[in-house]
């Protein structure tokens, strides 16, 4: 019984970080926006359509990385509750947060290989004038 009340707290955990979440997201997207119109008009720099394209994938593959790394520190909050408990259930359930943890670290680095593989793609495509 006390397992399943733990992995409830973590739930609700997690659901209070998606909601901070949801507006932080909000936040970051008009931090973006005017990140980019500011660029533009310091630089003199003419957007093709292209860019903001660009811009977009760049601002989505961030946002995935950022909700993981955000999962990942409430994650790791719980775990750190869980040692600090000493039960055997808290370790049992611990095992399964760091599964998770080892997961997500393999989703950040397969976001990041794919912005890598996106930028290199976008920048070919702009020398080539496509």
């Amino acid at each position: 019984m006390e397992d399943s009340s733990s992995l409830n707290r973590h739930r609700q955990s997690l659901a209070k970080s998606q909601s901070r979440k949801t507006n932080k997201q909000h936040v970051r997207s008009m931090a973006d926006s005017s990140a980019m119109e500011t660029f533009t008009e310091e630089h003199d720099y003419s957007m093709e359509e292209g860019d903001s394209e660009m811009w977009n994938t760049f601002s989505n593959n961030y946002r995935q990385v950022q909700s993981v790394l955000d999962q990942n520190r409430l994650l790791i909050q719980q775990v750190n509750e869980n040692h600090q408990l000493r039960t055997h259930n808290s370790m049992v359930q611990n095992v399964a947060l760091i599964q998770e943890l080892n997961d997500n670290i393999s989703k950040v680095a397969s976001l990041y290989s794919d912005f890598n593989t996106d930028f290199s793609t976008m920048v070919h495509l702009r020398k080539n004038g496509v």
